[in-house]
C-alpha cells in the first residue's frame, strides 16, 4: 500500500532547521514496516539527516556551505533573483532534495542522534513543501 501527503513547512530563516517533529506530526499512522520517502519541491533548499543533539554542528554546516559556495561570484550568470539565489541552487544540488527513511514498529527508524533537517539556503525562501510518500 502507498499513501501520500504534502506537508507545508513554516518559513525558516537561512540555515539548517530540525524538522523531524514537524514531519512526524503531519504523517498518518505509519505501517509496522515500510519506507518513508520525503521529497522537497524546491530548487534552492535541501533535506538532510544529521546530528540532532549539538547545535554547533548546524552552525558549522552553514559556514562550510557558505565557504564552499560563496555569494557574489563574477562567474555566476543567474543573478536576477538576488545574490543568494544561484548559490542556493548549487547548495541544493550538494545536499539533495529527497530522503528515504526506514519505518520499523510504526516509527521512523532513525539513529539515536539523527534528525531530519530542512536546509534553507535562501535569505527569504518562504514556506517549503515536502511530499511524503509512505510505502508499506
Amino acid at each position: 500500500m502507498i499513501q501520500q501527503i504534502e506537508i507545508l513547512l513554516p518559513e525558516f530563516q537561512r540555515g539548517f532547521h530540525l524538522i523531524t517533529g514537524l514531519v512526524v506530526a503531519e504523517l498518518p499512522r505509519l505501517p509496522e514496516t515500510g519506507l518513508l520517502h520525503l521529497f522537497l519541491k524546491h530548487t534552492s533548499a535541501g533535506l538532510c539527516i544529521n546530528e540532532n543533539a549539538d547545535p554547533t554542528v548546524l552552525k558549522d554546516f552553514e559556514s562550510t556551505f557558505n565557504r564552499l559556495i560563496p555569494e557574489n561570484q563574477p562567474f555566476y550568470t543567474h543573478i536576477s533573483e538576488g545574490s543568494d539565489d544561484m548559490p542556493a541552487h548549487l547548495k541544493s544540488v550538494m545536499s539533495g532534495t529527497s530522503l528515504v527513511i526506514p519505518v520499523t514498529r510504526s516509527r521512523l527508524n532513525l539513529g539515536t542522534w539523527q534528525g531530519i533537517y530542512l536546509c534553507e539556503f535562501r535569505n527569504h525562501g518562504g514556506r517549503r513543501q515536502v511530499v511524503a510518500t509512505i510505502y508499506s
